[in-house]
C-alpha cells in the first residue's frame, strides 16, 4: 500500500467520508453526483487509476492487469458523460483481483448483474451506451475529480454520503484528526441526547437575542 498501512485505510473508511473530510479540514471532497449501487456500503482503499480515452475503456482493461486486492479502482475519462466504461464483465475481473470498490466517473451497465456479485460501486450514470477500445489511455497517473487531485495510492473513501480522497502523505495526521473528531462528537452526542440545544450550547440564541435588540 505504498506505506499507508491497512489499519489507517481501515480506521478512515470505518469512520465514512463525512468525518474524514470535516476532520481533514473540509479538504479532500470529490464533489460529484455518485450513486451507490449498493446502498449501506462503506469502503476505502489506495487508488488505482484508470484515465481512459474519450468515450473508451480500452484504459480499464489494462488497469486491471495492475490492481491489487483492497485498491478502489478509479475510472475516469477527460470529459465524463454517460458511456458506460463499466459492465459486469470487468467487474468480475475486478472482483477476483479483490477490489475494495470502484468509481466511475462515467456510466456503468448491467446494473441488476453488478448488485448480484456483491461488489461495491458508485457511478454518475447508469446507461448501455458502450465504449470503444482504440484509445489506449493512461493507467496510474494523478487525476482531477470534483475538485479534487487523485494521485495513485492516496486513499479513497466511498459511501452513501459520496466520495473523499485523502492524499497518502497525509493519512497519519488525517487519522490522529478524524480520531479527535469522533470523540468530541460523543461527547456532543450525549449532551444532545440529555436534552441540551446546539442552538444554546454553541452561543447561536444569545446572538441572535443581541442581533434582534440591536434591530429594536
Amino acid at each position: 500500500m505504498s506505506g499507508v498501512t491497512r489499519a489507517a485505510v481501515a480506521e478512515l473508511g470505518e469512520a465514512g467520508v463525512a468525518t474524514v473530510y470535516e476532520a481533514g479540514g473540509r479538504a479532500g471532497l470529490i464533489d460529484i453526483g455518485l450513486e451507490p449501487l449498493l446502498r449501506g456500503s462503506r469502503v476505502a482503499g489506495p487508488a488505482r487509476i484508470a484515465l481512459c480515452g474519450q468515450d473508451d475503456n480500452r484504459a480499464v482493461h489494462e488497469v486491471m492487469s495492475r490492481l491489487q486486492p483492497g485498491e478502489i479502482l478509479v475510472l475516469t475519462m477527460p470529459e465524463p458523460r454517460p458511456v458506460a466504461l463499466f459492465g459486469d464483465l470487468l467487474a468480475t475481473q475486478a472482483k477476483v483481483q479483490g477490489a475494495a470498490g470502484v468509481l466511475v466517473d462515467a456510466s456503468v451497465r448491467d446494473v441488476a448483474d453488478l448488485r448480484a456479485m456483491g461488489l461495491p460501486v458508485w457511478t454518475r450514470w447508469r446507461r448501455v451506451r458502450g465504449a470503444t477500445k482504440d484509445v489506449r489511455g493512461s493507467v496510474d497517473v494523478p487525476v482531477h475529480l470534483g475538485g479534487t487531485a487523485v494521485a495513485p495510492g492516496d486513499v479513497v473513501l466511498l459511501d452513501d454520503d459520496g466520495a473523499a480522497a485523502v492524499p497518502a502523505d497525509r493519512v497519519e495526521a488525517t487519522v490522529e484528526a478524524v480520531r479527535a473528531r469522533i470523540a468530541k462528537e460523543d461527547g456532543l452526542r450525549e449532551r444532545w441526547r440529555s436534552g441540551e440545544l446546539s442552538y444554546d450550547a454553541y452561543g447561536l440564541r444569545a446572538e441572535d437575542d443581541t442581533a434582534g435588540r440591536v434591530r429594536e
